[in-house]
């Protein structure tokens, strides 16, 4: 009998992994791509062997973690870097390697067992990253979907990384180009508050940056500064 797994990700990325495998053969693939869609009922109906999460950043509902195998793929070397926006944590801390963790997802956020970890580069603008890792995850689900290996839980002392809130892409006082090429970049991401400044009532957000000849070469956006209601 065919066993049956789910693709949970909001992203295109994650959705051209899911093109992949529903193509096969010996197995059956579902995809959700909404919060709406991630209930135990349409859970139910599939009855899964694992859901598999790709770049998901809501939170799933304890009664799915309960009762089915949940695993979800973080971009850090647990239990270093758990919480939110890791990527742009491990670039502003500059990070240039990091680690591809899928763990098993439970309550507390990033801190289950570890199926398995792979090497993960941090080159790229941030959609680029995305990309990347969406296709070692692809490559690491198939490793669990084969293996069924048993998850080990994490040692250590255990760092935390806070979500980033829209307002601190507001560019910042920066010592170097360097650290300014890093920060547009690891916000250059659909869906994403890009990089910006605002001045004398306009609002200029930076994609694209490209650093070479000691200057930055970026695409800017300006529109102007939209008011808020009183």
């Amino acid at each position: 009998m065919n066993k049956k797994y789910i693709l949970v990700g909001s992203k295109p990325w994650n959705e051209a992994i899911f093109q992949q495998k529903k193509g096969s053969i010996s197995s059956r693939w579902y995809l959700i791509k909404s919060l709406e869609r991630l209930n135990l009922q349409t859970i139910q109906g599939v009855d899964p062997r694992y859901i598999f999460f790709l770049h998901w950043s809501w939170k799933v509902p304890e009664e799915i973690i309960a009762n089915y195998e949940c695993v979800c793929f973080h971009m850090t070397d647990v239990p270093y870097g758990r919480g939110g926006s890791p990527l742009q944590n491990l670039i502003i801390r500059g990070h240039q390697q990091t680690k591809l963790t899928a763990l098993r997802m439970t309550q507390e956020f990033d801190a289950g067992p570890v199926y398995l970890k792979e090497d993960l580069g941090l080159g790229g603008n941030a959609e680029e990253i995305y990309i990347r890792s969406t296709t070692l995850a692809a490559k690491m689900i198939e490793k669990i979907v084969a293996e069924e290996p048993t998850p080990i839980p994490q040692t250590g002392e255990a760092t935390i990384f806070k979500r980033r809130k829209p307002a601190e892409s507001a560019i910042p006082e920066l010592s170097s180009l360097s650290n300014l090429h890093d920060f547009i970049r690891m916000l250059d991401a659909e869906g994403y508050p890009k990089a910006f400044i605002e001045h004398q009532g306009f609002r200029y957000e930076f994609s694209r940056s490209a650093l070479y000849d000691g200057r930055i070469v970026a695409d800017v956006t300006i529109a102007p500064i939209e008011e808020k209601p009183k």
